[in-house]
């Protein structure tokens, strides 16, 4: 190591980074280093776990009946490649700064200390409530499952939608607290329990392609891209730019309307930037990191092209339901059977959705904490299990007690842009780290640099540009919130200036 890379960075700045070597030192310290237990096909099996959720079986139904029709299954393959454009830099830095944190951690090395706490407090936005609205809509499938029993439960402890009184969805507030415990419990028992909920989870939906097969007519897919329409006015900011700048407005259906549901479709993959939180709880992350990270995209990328397809084919667009259109599509058929055994599928892999959007939380709280931008007391892992036990109960019960009170509304959009934000950072670090440090050994190397990470914001831009203008300013609020205690407290407790080698 070089008398350069022992040095610690210099202060007084709000771009000051923190080493690639400082952040791995950091990992060493014995009260603050995380159990190392997880391999590839962990890795991969969180990924998948996280990704295949609602999206699966719910927004095929609403994106082929109103934007892009049997091309849904196009759409989905364009918001994949956006992820894989991500995807590749968030390999290139998982495997080059194996630390807890993500997107924070990766920020800190490259954009410095102001990005990094905007993209942390962003990324503590997304996982808190990407885990509270899966945990409501968990909770929705567990009831209906439980009402084809005759087993009903209360109005008051169904949720918050009730008509009238009191609404606390105890089924949401008490699987966050059980998934809490689990990962109080350490790394590996979450392994093992997402392993088998996922296995699960895919067996589900294999069967549902495989069955649907049977029955899908080649008249529904006629036309495969159904004849453009003018879009309505929404709220999104695409449809007034691209009408300023390129003289057209963008429509539902034809081939524009693939890029319009390809945003809506995007929600469907939110969740593998989650795997990058857990590189410094793997074994080889050097190696395994990039396997984990793309190999679940890939796997996720062709059930949901496979899953447009049957289900468009089975009924057409036009008729699906937006509600639950893989369930109906079977009803549809003749099969009504094959719709409990959906709903089940849901709520099983909703599961694993909550468990993984949790650890991704508690690790990012976890780095924070370590460098001094939220209290230490919060970055002391537990003697025995060696898992961030403190942020993860203080999160699990706040998170619990929100799913309870929360119902599934616009909050999944605020998820979506934080996401895409975090996307934008990582791109812009791979490029900026490659110029300060071109030193540094990176087992993994995002191909054509900078044509990647340009690609990869402009469609991560392009995303965010069609959420709703709402979205956006709940987006700043929260923001400039993160901003405000980065001042106050922060800044003042940043650990970064500390002597290398510090206790």
């Amino acid at each position: 190591m070089t008398a350069q890379q022992d040095t610690p960075p210099s202060s007084g700045g709000l771009f000051r980074t923190k080493t690639v070597e400082q952040s791995i030192r950091d990992t060493e310290e014995p009260e603050h280093a995380l159990k190392k237990s997880l391999s590839a096909l962990d890795l991969t099996v969180f990924g998948v776990g996280v990704i295949i959720g609602t999206g699966i079986f719910v927004l095929t139904g609403k994106v082929a009946k109103e934007t892009a029709g049997p091309a849904t299954a196009l759409a989905f393959v364009a918001a994949g490649i956006v992820c894989a454009l991500a995807a590749l830099c968030y390999a290139e830095f998982a495997s080059t700064v194996p630390v807890a944190g993500s997107a924070y951690t990766f920020a800190y090395a490259s954009l410095g200390e102001l990005v990094a706490w905007i993209i942390g407090w962003d990324l503590v936005l997304e996982f808190a409530l990407g885990t509270a609205v899966v945990a409501v809509g968990w909770s929705g499938y567990v009831r209906s499952l439980m009402d084809n029993f005759g087993w009903n439960m209360p109005e008051a402890l169904s949720g918050p939608d009730v008509a009238k009184g009191f609404g606390f969805d105890i089924l949401a507030f008490a699987l966050v607290l059980v998934l809490t415990v689990v990962l109080v419990l350490g790394m590996k028992l979450s392994a093992r329990v997402t392993t088998i909920v996922v296995a699960i989870k895919i067996a589900v939906v294999l069967i549902v392609i495989v069955a649907g097969l049977f029955f899908v007519n080649a008249v529904n897919y006629s036309p495969f891209i159904p004849e453009a329409q003018p879009q309505s006015s929404g709220s999104g900011l695409t449809a007034p730019l691209i009408q300023l700048i390129f003289g057209y407005a963008p429509t539902n259906f034809g081939v524009l309307g693939i890029f319009t549901a390809a945003s809506v479709v995007f929600f469907a993959f939110i969740g593998f930037d989650v795997v990058a939180t857990a590189a410094e709880e793997t074994k080889v992350p050097q190696r395994d990191m990039p396997r984990g990270i793309l190999a679940s995209l890939l796997i996720c990328t062709v059930l949901y092209v496979a899953v447009s397809l049957v289900v468009t084919g089975m009924q057409h667009y036009s008729e699906l339901s937006v509600e639950a259109p893989l369930a109906d599509a079977f009803k549809a058929v003749g099969h009504p059977v094959y719709a409990g055994f959906i709903s089940f599928g849901a709520a099983i892999g909703l599961t694993t959705v909550c468990l993984i959007l949790l650890l991704g939380q508690t690790r990012v709280f976890f780095a924070m904490s370590r460098d001094g931008l939220l209290p230490r007391f919060f970055s002391v892992t537990h003697p025995r299990f060696r898992t961030p036990y403190r942020p993860t109960i203080l999160l699990g019960v706040i998170i619990a007690i929100v799913a309870g009170f929360t119902s599934i509304n616009e909050l999944a959009t605020l998820v979506n842009i934080g996401t895409l934000f975090a996307f934008v950072v990582v791109a812009l670090g791979v490029m900026v780290l490659r110029r300060t440090r071109p030193d540094l050994h990176r087992a993994f190397r995002t191909p054509w640099v900078p044509l990647i990470p340009i690609l990869s914001v402009a469609a991560s831009v392009w995303l965010m540009l069609n959420l709703p203008a709402e979205t956006w300013l709940r987006f700043a609020l929260w923001m400039a919130i993160g901003v405000v205690i980065y001042f106050v407290y922060g800044r003042r407790h940043s650990r970064i200036d500390e002597p290398v080698g510090r206790p």
